[in-house]
């Protein structure tokens, strides 16, 4: 009788001790060793586990799972929920009842029902006791399980009553921590998600800024070797190239030269010449395909007789060579390897230097072009007794150079445009994934029961403030579009309508909040509530959008902080003075006169176009029919002072000033 007694007091112990741990812990996994630990005094439970349903895909994961015999899965491997006739795990929640079984029962039921096929993945225990896990509304949350692999140590009807009770008090413990879980690892994914994303977009810039280095290395007159160095370590900064080699095509002698070459085992002969077909290069350049290749299909290769002499260490882990192609001509190959095991090249890798050779290409049918124009350009200068002919020849190559220039010109606007473009739709994606994301967990916290009239709000705010961002984002796209279309033409009144300024420019601030989150940039707008215009909203919103970019690009660096104000009033005129400062970076008189240029930036290759300026400068002059003027020096931030009508209808004749 005290026996009894002592057990049952250890049971209730047992109990309280689950309703504490449930308000304490935060994980699964602790929170059911815990209760594993204390099932282990009153009862025999050196073996036992706990399987958690997955509703979405119908899969179980056994968050906990210790045996003396059988080793289990991983807590987070998703294992398919088998059927009743396979598993008792399955039985137990799919039948939503308790189970004991014996060895003797267990092999009666595999020999009656399974055809002699084990029930179950493990060994078949000596007693086995399962219970299912409900939540409040009886749906099965999963498994809890106990079983003895040694004859002496079974289960009474006492000890089913006793697991039967505790399975009840840690279903009530499970519900919260569950649904704790599921959003901890929504949150992870999530974050892993973004974490991919910032890892792409910062591939993108790094990729971004080699093309920008590799254009600079073009356009400069340095020495061969030189650019060859440059270029090793551009691609140096993309990927592991510690050996790498440049091999160039010379088609009219039938030959290859490496003219730089880096290895970690070989040493070679700088501009050494080979005959073409020699090599994996001259495979690479007689497939003109990019080649990723290990020492066993280069092996291959050559018991094929596609490769033939190799030129220098063939005992390669990893390697890939992009030939140099531009306008259908063949520069040369581009030629990356590993012996490291640990350094084994990609598709990825294989992809990006292939990217990296056409730009190459192009660079190099730049340099070969402008030599060629020096070369002719010394010719005709010592060919005297032909100086007629020389002067026409060179009338006509510097045509074409400013033909070429023009094109250039064409492409860096073309560039520019797209990048102004980018801003409005980049932020238009930014907050439809930030709205999926929040309608995602809305409807996980709605499926869970868990909604509130709190958290509902903020969902209609988030959806609310999102739409908003997206619609005015929108709208400034198909402006910036038509500002592109329209420069130098009357706005037709159909454009023209009324808006209070200062509410428009609340509107404008909050499409550009991407931009300004996460500086430490405050705005500050001065404007009365009842300053009406009748004008073109559109143009408004890209004047201020580029002063405020440019501020941010130009005026502050990432982290400092600083003010931008913009204030505006009605004068007596019936014109709009407008006033936009900041107290960032400012500039000298030598900059400050290039500022409305186009394609004049300080910051080319780190995100300014050069089109900004020159934009809100047209904006201003043509659109608006106002005038505006720009202070600035040297730390003491910048200033535009514009003034325009209040009503276009009154004034479609007025000159900009």
């Amino acid at each position: 009788m005290e026996s009894r007694l002592d057990r049952l007091e250890a049971v209730q112990s047992m109990l309280l001790e689950i309703g504490q741990l449930s308000a304490s812990c935060t994980d699964i996994t602790e929170f059911i060793g815990a209760v594993h630990r204390a099932l282990g005094r009153i009862m025999y439970a050196d073996n036992f586990y706990v399987a958690l349903a997955e509703r979405e895909d119908n899969t179980v994961r056994f968050v906990y799972f210790v045996d003396t015999v059988d080793q289990g899965p991983s807590p987070d491997e998703r294992v398919t929920l088998a059927s009743p006739e396979q598993s008792p795990t399955a039985w137990v929640m799919l039948n939503k009842k308790a189970m004991s079984i014996t060895a003797d029962q267990m092999r009666a039921r595999i020999d009656e029902y399974n055809s002699g096929r084990n029930w179950g993945r493990g060994s078949i225990a000596e007693h086995w006791m399962g219970c299912p896990l409900f939540d409040q509304q009886h749906e099965v949350l999963g498994a809890i399980v106990i079983q003895s692999h040694l004859p002496q140590h079974t289960y009474g009807a006492e000890d089913e009553a006793l697991f039967a009770l505790i399975a009840n008090h840690v279903s009530n413990a499970l519900q919260g921590l569950q649904s704790m879980d599921r959003l901890e690892r929504a949150v992870q994914e999530r974050t892993r998600a973004l974490a991919r994303e910032v890892a792409e977009r910062r591939r993108a810039e790094q990729v971004q800024h080699a093309l920008y280095q590799i254009a600079d290395l073009s356009a400069s007159a340095i020495e061969p070797e030189a650019l060859a160095a440059n270029l090793h370590r551009i691609v140096g900064e993309l990927m592991v190239a510690k050996n790498f080699l440049i091999a160039l095509a010379h088609p009219s002698s039938g030959e290859i030269s490496v003219p730089y070459y880096a290895d970690e085992r070989d040493t070679y002969t700088p501009n050494q010449r080979f005959p073409i077909g020699a090599g994996m290069v001259s495979h690479v350049l007689q497939t003109r395909q990019a080649q990723l290749h290990d020492a066993g299909s280069v092996a291959r290769l050559r018991a094929a007789g596609k490769v033939r002499e190799p030129l220098g260490n063939i005992d390669v882990t990893s390697w890939i060579g992009a030939p140099m192609l531009a306008h259908d001509q063949a520069y040369g190959v581009l030629v990356v390897q590993s012996y490291d095991p640990t350094v084994v090249y990609t598709k990825s890798e294989l992809d990006l230097l292939a990217f990296i050779a056409s730009h190459v290409a192009v660079a190099i049918a730049r340099m070969q072009a402008d030599r060629a124009v020096r070369k002719a350009k010394d010719s005709l200068e010592q060919q005297n007794a032909a100086l007629a002919q020389a002067l026409h020849q060179l009338k006509e190559a510097q045509s074409e150079l400013v033909r070429q220039e023009k094109l250039a010109s064409l492409g860096q606007m073309v560039a520019g445009v797209a990048h102004e473009i980018n801003t409005p739709l980049g932020i238009c994606v930014t907050a439809t994934s930030h709205l999926v994301q929040e309608l995602k967990l809305t409807r996980e916290e709605l499926a869970a029961g868990e909604m509130t009239e709190d958290s509902l709000g903020a969902f209609f705010d988030v959806v609310d403030q999102s739409l908003r961002i997206m619609t005015t984002n929108t709208q400034r796209a198909a402006s910036l579009v038509r500002s592109f279309k329209q420069v130098a033409v009357d706005q037709s009144s159909d454009d023209i309508r009324s808006f209070a300024l200062g509410t428009y420019l609340n509107e404008v601030l909050l499409s550009l909040q991407p931009k300004l989150k996460g500086r430490k940039v405050a705005v500050e707008v001065a404007c009365a509530p009842d300053l009406v215009l009748e004008s073109f909203p559109g143009a408004v919103s890209q004047i201020v959008t580029n002063m405020v970019v440019n501020s941010l690009l130009h005026g502050f660096e990432h982290d400092q902080a600083g003010r931008i104000h913009l204030r505006a009033a009605l004068d007596s005129e019936g014109m709009v003075d407008f006033e936009y400062g900041d107290d960032g970076a400012g500039m000298d008189a030598e900059t400050l006169a290039k500022l409305f240029d186009p394609f004049f930036t300080t910051k080319r290759g780190s995100g300014g176009s050069g089109l900004g300026g020159h934009i809100l400068f047209n904006l201003v002059t043509g659109a608006l029919k106002g005038t505006l003027r720009v202070e600035s020096s040297p730390g003491q931030g910048l200033r535009y002072y514009l003034r325009f009508p209040q009503n276009l209808k009154k004034r479609p004749l007025l000159a900009a000033a």
